[in-house]
């Protein structure tokens, strides 16, 4: 359908998450949010939570939550270096749903030994699993 692709990779610690053509990818960038099409100039990013959505050779959307990480494109290969990328009919919603009430609960406690910053960042990541797995 699209003639113009290039390479993608998206990479977790865990897995590789997608290997293959892609004819776009929109990630959310530490700047704002950006597009990546065929001949892309050298680029390098660093992301932040929020959704990467890939558009496969077949026009097809591929959506997943991401909790940042770096993009580099050089050469019509795009690399993502994820801290963790889980493709939306992958996630797991009852679990980020608990994770976001932990989290809350953290955060409402006053508990001096509570890590705000990393109670907030749990948070963060948990309401962006469920925005990705239930779009709107």
């Amino acid at each position: 359908m699209y003639e113009k692709a290039f390479r993608l990779e998206i990479i977790t610690p865990q897995e590789i998450v997608f290997r293959g053509e892609a004819s776009s990818v929109s990630a959310p960038g530490v700047e704002g949010g950006f597009q990546v099409l065929y001949d892309h100039a050298p680029f390098l990013s660093v992301l932040v939570i929020g959704k990467i959505t890939v558009k496969d050779t077949s026009g097809n959307d591929l959506v997943y939550a991401t909790s940042g990480g770096f993009f580099e494109v050089v050469n019509n290969l795009a690399v993502v270096l994820a801290d963790s990328a889980e493709r939306q009919d992958k996630i797991d919603v009852n679990r980020a749903l608990a994770a976001k009430e932990r989290a809350l609960k953290r955060l409402q406690a006053k508990d001096e030994r509570i890590d705000v910053a990393r109670a907030q960042a749990s948070l963060a990541r948990a309401l962006n699993r469920i925005r990705v797995a239930r779009p709107q």
